[in-house]
């Protein structure tokens, strides 16, 4: 099972209809597996995932 590394939470609103009614939601985290250089899986976040690639590919 992988492992959760980040610590990112969820976005809260509020959603506005135009009756001006609310709602709470929560826009969730694009959690992504990874799989590290040693073989380990982690979920990240897809931003954190294009980051880590980015970071490989300037080394």
């Amino acid at each position: 099972m992988p492992v959760k590394v980040t610590n990112r939470k969820p976005l809260k609103g509020r959603d506005r209809s135009h009756a001006l009614n609310t709602s709470n939601r929560a826009r969730k985290l694009n959690l992504q597996v990874h799989r590290l250089e040693d073989g380990t899986k982690v979920r990240i976040t897809a931003k954190e995932k294009r980051t880590l690639k980015k970071d490989n590919k300037a080394a």
